[in-house]
Order: C-alpha cells, then sequence, then structure tokens
C-alpha cells in the first residue's frame, strides 16, 4: 500500500548506505537511485546530498522522508486494526532494550507472546540516546529505558520494575559470611564495569560520588556477558543489576551481595511514542507491562518470585 519510492527513502535512512538500502528492498543499486530521482523530480526538490556515497538527506529530503515514516507508521496501524478485527491480532514488534535489562525484558516477552502468539518479536540492544532516536523515527516501536529522567513530552512511559544493583566478587574471606558491602569497598576492589557512555555506568558513578568516593576500574566493556565471563575468572569484581543474577545466576566462585551505603533502586520503564491513535499491538504491550509491573508489587520487586509458566 505504501508506494515503492517511499519504501526506498526509508530503507535508505535505515542502512544510510545505497547499495544496502537496494539489498534490504530485493532490488539494483540502480533501480532504487531512479526511483529516488523520480521523487526528486515530482516534488521538485534535491532529496539527498550529492556525492559518490550517501552523506546524508537535504531539508527537503527530511521533510519528505518524515512524511513516508508517518504515512508507513499509520499503514501499519491499519494492518494491525484490522487483523484485530479478524479476532487475532498480528504483526512484527521491535523493542528496543538497554543492555542492562536484557535479561528481565524475557518476563515481558513471555507475557506478550502467550496472549499474542501470533505477533513475532524483535528485541535489539540499544543505549537510551538510541532508543530514543529509533522510536522518533519508527525504527524501534518501544523501548526498555531508566525511568525518571526528562524524556520528551511525545513519549509515554510505563513503570515495570525497580532495579536494585549488586556486588559479584569473587568469594574469599573479606566477604565470607557477608549479607552486603558497601559502595566504598565495591570502590577498592579490582572492577570490571560498563564503559562510561552507558546510562548504567553513569548512574553508578553518581552513587559512588554520593557514597564519597570514586571507582577506578580496571577493564571496561560495554557487554554484560563481558562482565560475566571475567567476573568468573575469580580475578575482577562488577556491579550489576540484581535482574541479571536472578535471571541467569552468579558466575561459580562469586558472590552476589546487596549494595549499601547508599541503598539506591532505579526505575526501570517501556517507552512508546504518543500517537492518536495508538497501535493495536503497541496497546496491547502497554496492557501487558502493567501486568507485569503489578505482578512485581505483589512479590515485592524481586524477578525470582515472577514466575508465568
Amino acid at each position: 500500500m505504501l508506494n515503492r519510492k517511499y519504501r526506498y527513502l526509508i530503507a535508505l535512512s535505515r542502512e544510510k548506505h545505497f547499495g544496502r538500502a537496494a539489498a534490504s528492498c530485493n532490488v539494483s543499486p540502480s533501480t532504487l537511485s531512479a526511483a529516488i530521482s523520480d521523487l526528486e523530480n515530482e516534488i521538485g526538490y534535491a532529496v539527498v546530498e550529492r556525492g559518490k556515497q550517501f552523506s546524508g538527506f537535504t531539508p527537503e529530503g527530511l521533510l519528505l522522508l518524515d512524511y513516508a515514516l508517518r504515512v508507513s507508521d499509520s499503514l501499519t496501524t491499519l494492518e494491525q486494526e484490522l487483523s484485530a478485527r479478524r479476532g487475532k491480532l498480528t504483526g512484527h514488534l521491535r523493542i528496543g532494550v538497554i543492555p542492562t535489562a536484557l535479561t528481565a525484558i524475557a518476563f515481558l516477552s513471555e507475557l506478550f507472546y502467550k496472549k499474542y502468539p501470533e505477533v513475532t518479536l524483535e528485541v535489539l540492544s540499544h543505549s537510551t540516546t538510541d532508543i530514543l532516536n529509533r522510536l522518533t523515527k519508527f525504527e524501534l516501536d518501544a523501548g526498555i529505558i531508566y525511568q525518571g529522567e526528562s524524556y520528551a513530552e511525545s513519549l509515554t512511559l510505563t513503570p515495570l520494575w525497580q532495579e536494585p544493583h549488586v556486588l559479584i566478587t569473587p568469594a574469599t574471606e573479606q566477604f565470607k559470611g557477608r549479607t552486603s558491602a558497601t559502595w566504598e569497598e565495591a570502590s577498592k576492589l579490582r572492577l570490571c564495569l560498563l564503559t562510561p557512555d552507558m546510562k548504567n555506568r553513569q548512574i553508578i558513578d553518581s552513587i559512588f560520588r554520593a557514597a564519597g568516593c570514586e571507582a577506578h576500574p580496571h577493564l571496561e566493556t560495554n557487554a554484560i556477558v563481558s562482565i560475566l565471563a571475567h567476573t568468573a575468572t575469580g580475578v575482577w569484581s562488577s556491579i550489576l543489576p540484581k535482574s541479571v543474577i536472578e535471571m541467569i545466576g552468579a558466575p561459580q566462585g562469586t558472590v552476589a551481595l546487596p549494595l549499601t551505603q547508599p541503598t539506591r533502586t532505579w526505575e526501570i520503564g517501556l517507552a512508546t511514542l504518543k500517537r492518536d491513535p495508538m497501535p493495536p499491538i503497541l496497546t496491547a504491550l502497554i496492557d501487558e507491562a502493567k501486568h507485569l509491573n503489578e505482578s512485581f508489587d505483589k512479590n515485592e520487586q524481586s524477578f525470582d518470585k515472577i514466575h508465568f509458566l
């Protein structure tokens, strides 16, 4: 239902490369280029910046792209409305998730899939900034991010769960028999933490400052699985969301201790663009997010007490 020229334009925006955009649309680069040229002739303006490689859209091209994205989103909503009238919800749902929530998102995915098995899910790891950017470009349908930030008024935020952090450290004499550790104690360990550009790391650094200390990690990575692998060696300690440990367990030979002095929790929530009408798939996802939040409230925010099977 969407003119192929606009589909090519959206693909070019997504891939930022003529060849990859053409491949994603199953056409040749020359076919895609010809379609873009046709659009330029129709509107009387250049759509892309001229050069040997794609380097961006002109101001007029951005206007046209915004129109194409909105039309495409409206058509997707229409298709979902029609499928809902047939008695079953179908479609494709793209969810961007901050790395520290990639394990816990399985609870929401499970709830949603059991109720709407005809909907396919795509869960992608992105930073908060990237998620917000992709939401506005309709490249994601929803995002799992930290709440409590000053996000755009165009977003709807639905609380999911509250996230405490724990210290993962080798099971040595230092913490034998302990039920908690302080942030100051954690700052003196050989730490493996997420990179400074990640929101979770920024939160951790702010808590260290609030505790009157500063961490100097010996190793930094942008992947939770890398942190788990390094702590499993017995050389490094780390600070991770409690949900990661409750979902997949602490590495062998380590202990997971709640962090105190100060004790802090951060709220994780579902972010969606405000739309009228709201696509049926997103309405359903928000409803399941609310159900999950209610389940956490009843079970004192503990992941290991939530079971839906």
